[in-house]
Order: C-alpha cells, then structure tokens, then sequence
C-alpha cells in the first residue's frame, strides 16, 4: 500500500502538515445506522492511498467502548507513521444515559481518557489531541494547561479545541499554543465566518471543517426524515423536517446544476468550495464507501473560479434552512 499525491496543508504555525482533504470516521460507529467495520476499513485504506494523512475519531464515538478508535488503530497499523490521528476527550461517558451531554474536562479525566485513546488507537502518542466540547465547569487555561503537560511528556503533538468560541480559543491559545480549531462548517452553515475564522487567521491556527458534506445532504443521496430509522440522526436533523428538507433539496437541486458545469458531483463542489476559502482549511468528510473517498478526495483537484463562488454563494447566501442542533443539544453538541 503507498501513499499517493494530493496537496498538502499547514495547519496552525506549530508544524502540522497533512493532505489537503481528511477523514472523518464518525458515521463508522455512530449516528448513521448499523456500522460496517469491512467497509470502514476499507474506506481507510482507500483514502491513505490518495494521500489523506488526516484521519479524525474521538472517545465519543465508541460511545464509551473504545471500538472507533480500536477501529481506526486497527486499520491504520501498516502506515501509522504516514498519518495524523486525531481523537477527543470532553465528555463524562460513565452514565449510558448521559452520554452525549455530560462534559467533563477535569485534568485527572483529561489524563484518563489520553490513557485509554493511545491503547485502543494501538499508539505511543496521538498527533492530534482536542478538547470534544468547551466544559463551563473547568477554566480553558487548566484544560491547556493539562494538555501542554501531555506535548511535553511526549504523549501528545499539537493541541486542538472543537467547537469552541473566539473567548475561549484565545484564553487556551495565551495558555498553551492551539493548533487546529474543529467546528461544522460548509456551504450549508456559515455561522464561524463572522467572528471564530477572523480571529484563528489572527492567532495562526488552522481549521478542519467537520460535516462539510451537511451530514450527507450535500451529496444528493438525501430523503425526508420519517424515511431514516431512530438510530440514523437524520430521522430527528432539523434540516431534514418538513419545510426545511423541501427548501435544501431546491438548493442543492441549484448547486448540482453548477457542479454538472464543472463536470463534477455536487460533494465535490461543496468541498471544493471550502478549499476555496482559505489555504488553513482541511475538511474531514466522513463516510464508509471506498467509492466516496475517490470522489471526496478529487476535489482537492477542483479548482473554482471567482465566478463560480458567487454562483454558489448566491444560492445559499447564509446557509440550510434549519437549525443544525436541536436547542436543547447545543450547549453540548
């Protein structure tokens, strides 16, 4: 298995360097439906041999088993030190009824849960180590603090926030250098552009989009709501809800008609868009299918013109119709 050619990307000005598009293994265990550990796999191997180096998962997403991770450590074992693995801590999993909105950034738990990454990734140290979800309970400067512990005792490179506000990123940043910030951001949410992207470019530090494909509806392969079952979040997504769902189908109708004139998909575009918006930006598009990362990654190739950005910025000039979390989830989410 070799690598194979894509651009690459600095990400923050510590050092990180991968290729220009990522992977996002989410959606391999949680949150879509039965996982497919062959396919998963697969999918992995796929992307390291056309260049991803970005391969993202979290303690989350095991739901406290550990089995992303594992799925992830198993997968990459013949290239691990091709590769930037990325992983999180943040959530108190202990509660099975709980998990997904309890938070727990203490530095004792910060400690436990970097122990338990590196055994079930099968790695001496993670490259990539975020805090999931900002804990109001612990200051950020005690959150760097730890991880700045973690770099210098060589378990851990570079230091990453998710979904963490402007205050915030620049408390952990005076603490201790942040190099990538993650948050949801593509053409159908647009709500870091105001103030978090204007104040990374300002600290140098990089962004990695997730769900830059929104959730799947940037694909095409989209139906109403009632049509997932309970285990799929598309089934309770308020873009995807009546109203909404109609009004995004209509968008994305509108920006398949552009891609068409480039002669690629409609993923390709929204992705190629994000790459447009900045060189410190490496979207982590999630998916099972070998067939999907080929066409992910080529849109790293994709260049768009000033006048295809304004096609597609006229039609979603502020976004999906829809919120992207339920109220009551995003303190947490």
């Amino acid at each position: 298995m070799t690598n194979g050619q894509m651009p690459t990307r600095q990400l923050g000005s510590q050092g990180l360097r991968v290729g220009a598009v990522g992977l996002g293994t989410m959606g391999m265990t949680m949150a879509y439906g039965p996982g497919d550990p062959g396919g998963s796999t697969a999918a992995i191997h796929r992307a390291y041999e056309l260049g991803v180096t970005l391969f993202d998962t979290a303690e989350l997403y095991g739901l406290g088993t550990g089995s992303s991770e594992q799925l992830l450590g198993r997968a990459v074992r013949g290239f691990r030190g091709d590769v930037v693995l990325a992983t999180k801590f943040g959530y108190d999993l202990s509660d099975p009824a709980k998990i997904g909105t309890a938070l727990n950034s203490r530095p004792h738990h910060i400690r436990e849960v970097t122990e338990n990454s590196l055994r079930h990734l099968g790695t001496d140290h993670i490259d990539l180590l975020y805090q999931h979800r900002v804990d109001p309970a612990v200051p950020i400067e005690d959150v760097a603090g730890t991880v700045g512990e973690l770099v210098a005792e060589g378990k851990v490179r570079w230091f990453g926030l998710s979904e963490a506000g402007e205050d915030e990123i620049r408390r952990a940043h005076a603490a201790h250098p942040v190099s990538v910030l993650q948050t949801e951001y593509s053409v159908f949410e647009r709500a870091v552009e105001a103030d978090v992207l204007p104040a990374l470019r300002e600290l140098g530090i990089g962004f990695v989009p997730y769900s830059p494909l929104g959730r799947g509806f940037l694909t095409g392969d989209v139906r109403p709501a009632a049509a997932y079952p309970p285990d799929d979040m598309r089934s309770w997504d308020d873009r995807w809800q009546p109203g909404n769902y109609e009004s995004n189908v209509s968008a994305v109708g509108e920006l398949t008609a552009i891609a068409r004139g480039k002669n690629a998909t409609v993923a390709q575009l929204a992705l190629a868009w994000l790459l447009a918006q900045g060189d410190d930006i490496v979207p982590i598009p999630g998916t099972r299918d070998p067939r999907r990362v080929e066409e992910n990654v080529r849109a790293a190739s994709l260049a768009l013109t000033d006048g295809d950005l304004k096609r597609i910025h006229a039609v979603l000039p502020h976004g999906a119709a829809g919120a992207r979390y339920p109220v009551a989830l995003m303190p947490h989410w």
